[in-house]
């Protein structure tokens, strides 16, 4: 990859309420990213699209449960895809302090 251009990250739970929201606001600044979120339930608050995968370079998900469903729906989108599963549960609300601290430490090995 062309290191001029930013890295598309996107990250994707559940509902798009907590987890990924949160990575999103804490990644969207950070120099050489661009950072996105969507989550995979008819309740999400913004819904993955076809449109998401194809933009992004890095797809992140927060359970093993997200990245089987996106592989099961999306084979053709992702099967070039670079796609790691954070192992991060739904036990946490929007930018709450643990999980931010929980999203560096996970996000900044595979972003570097």
């Amino acid at each position: 990859m062309d290191r001029t251009e930013p890295l598309h990250v996107l990250f994707v739970c559940s509902r798009n309420q907590w987890r990924s929201p949160t990575a999103e606001q804490v990644w969207k600044n950070h120099p050489g990213l661009l950072a996105r979120s969507a989550g995979l339930s008819k309740a999400a608050r913004r819904r993955l699209t076809v449109a998401d995968l194809r933009w992004a370079d890095l797809i992140l998900v927060m359970e093993e449960k997200h990245k089987s469903r996106i592989r099961a729906e999306y084979r053709d989108e992702v099967r070039h895809k670079r796609m790691h599963v954070l192992d991060i549960p739904d036990d946490y609300t929007f930018m709450q302090p643990e999980l931010i601290e929980v999203l560096q430490l996970k996000v900044e090995p595979l972003i570097s």
